[in-house]
């Protein structure tokens, strides 16, 4: 499985030739380091509607004529707007082409700004992609919650991207102690220093999950994890 990250919380997962992209702000993150139109995916999978995270999913879509996955209210949402679309919801998992999609609880908020309007784009989740035998886990925007032991529990977790912004979700202690909770192997730090009031040091925060024995990877734009 090949992780690569193109800045805040935007992730693309390539295994056997199926490649996934999650939350892909792309145009809209000048340190993403590609452009939407560059992006070749059979799915887009979204956490929460915010616009930081919905970011390109509808031309990415329509330009590979392929699903968008989130929960039900976003999927609805994403199909009104001419994209194809496939909606489920938190705890309910489906199989796919090469790849199997689950949503998990994240604590966070989820809607869609239209102009002075705002639309309730349901519950916000984290996501489990299984593909080719290994697994991802994307938190999405969240706090630290207990659950996240179960989790790990109930999922031999390869990799994972947990947020360490703090301010808008769990900062990095909140999130070293995720990291040990979910029992991943390696874990990619997300949703940070895209604007002010999310700074942080991604290379101390995995300096400090070593010491917990987790591997710990401070990507860069255009950077890949194979695991």
């Amino acid at each position: 499985m090949n992780i690569t990250y193109y800045g805040h919380s935007s992730i693309l997962v390539e295994e056997g030739g199926v490649r996934v992209i999650i939350d892909p702000l792309l145009s809209g993150n000048p340190g993403s380091g590609i452009e939407p139109s560059d992006v070749k995916v059979d799915a887009v999978v979204l956490t929460h509607g915010h616009s930081d995270h919905f970011g390109d999913c509808i031309e990415i879509a329509k330009q590979n004529d392929c699903p968008i996955i989130a929960v039900y209210e976003l999927a609805v949402y994403c199909g009104q707007q001419g994209a194809k679309s496939h909606g489920m919801n938190i705890g309910g998992s489906a199989q796919f082409d090469g790849f199997k999609v689950k949503f998990t609880p994240a604590f966070h908020s989820s809607s869609i700004s239209v102009g002075d309007t705002w639309i309730y784009a349901g519950q916000p989740g984290g996501v489990i992609l299984t593909m080719g035998g290994k697994t991802f886990y994307h938190a999405g925007d969240t706090s630290l919650f207990g659950d996240m032991r179960l989790i790990g529990e109930m999922n031999d977790i390869d990799a994972a991207a947990l947020p360490i912004g703090d301010m808008l979700t769990m900062g990095p202690q909140d999130a070293l102690l995720a990291a040990q909770w979910i029992r991943a192997k390696h874990v990619i730090p997300v949703h940070y220093d895209t604007f002010p009031g999310i700074k942080q040091d991604a290379r101390a925060f995995c300096d400090e999950l070593a010491q917990t024995g987790i591997q710990g990877h401070p990507l860069k734009a255009g950077e890949t994890l194979e695991i």
